[in-house]
């Protein structure tokens, strides 16, 4: 059904959406990020699911975004830049408000555009290996459609130690920031995605999910001026020569022109 990403349901009405591109560690690809909204919607609307876990195949959960994809979007029109950053900022905001609890179980690394999927979980448990990092301003772009979820997950204070200085963090600082709510020895990670998944199975669905709406309806606003604004600042950050320059360096294997 999918080329990107795989869904695995139990009897249990515990389902597995998995990102699938291992070979390029998870990065978001254009067609990845189709699917992932197709996903969600389907997902949230099966009444047989009752709770969704999201997580990597191979050695990292989410790369972020796909270079290849950004490359084509700097070389493309105004309004198909404009396009794929919406397409990007609505399947991030399809996955913040699925009406099913979304488990991370982050197995691996998460970078730029992965930070943006772990933010949007209700709650995510990491491998106590793996390394974050928001890096896209070391690409001269800037982490914008995900923004708003990195910025309801940390809150500013913490968001401002680590949201524009491409620093890579590890795990125990991840759950300082409140990206992760838990970091586990590897081999402990099911263990303690269960315990997560458990609880919600004698949960009424719906109370599950009309609680999960109210939680964003009193929470840090996200609404569609957020999300439109994003997509400008990307769109934006897309079209600058640091931009240009900081892909184009990355290809040619070589350091930007401000890099010290």
């Amino acid at each position: 059904m999918y080329e990107t990403i795989r869904t695995d349901c139990d009897g249990r009405g515990v389902a597995v959406l998995t990102l699938n591109r291992p070979e390029k560690h998870n990065a978001l690809s254009s067609a990845m990020i189709g699917e992932l909204t197709e996903a969600a919607g389907r997902l949230g609307r099966d009444p047989a699911v009752r709770v969704v876990v999201l997580t990597g195949a191979g050695e990292s959960f989410c790369a972020g975004g796909d270079l290849g994809w950004m490359k084509e979007q700097m070389a493309a029109d105004g309004p198909t830049r404009a396009r794929e950053a919406k397409k990007l900022a609505l399947m991030l905001n399809a996955l913040n408000l699925m009406p099913k609890p979304l488990i991370g179980r982050v197995q691996g690394n998460a970078f730029g555009g992965g930070i943006g999927m772990m933010s949007v979980c209700d709650v995510a448990i990491g491998a106590a290996t793996a390394r974050f990092g928001l890096t896209e301003t070391k690409l001269g772009l800037i982490p914008a459609t995900i923004g708003p979820y990195v910025l309801a997950r940390m809150g500013e204070a913490m968001a401002r130690r680590v949201f524009m200085s491409a620093r890579l963090f590890g795990a125990d600082e991840a759950v300082t920031l409140g990206l992760l709510a838990r970091a586990v020895d590897p081999q402990a990670l099911d263990a303690a995605v269960e315990a997560e998944v458990t609880p919600y199975l004698s949960c009424a669905p719906g109370a599950v999910a009309e609680a999960k709406a109210l939680t964003r309806r009193f929470g840090p606003p996200i609404d569609d001026a957020a999300i439109a604004g994003s997509i400008e600042a990307l769109v934006r950050r897309w079209e600058s020569a640091e931009a240009g320059e900081g892909i184009a360096a990355f290809f040619e294997r070589r350091k930007p022109g401000w890099s010290a």
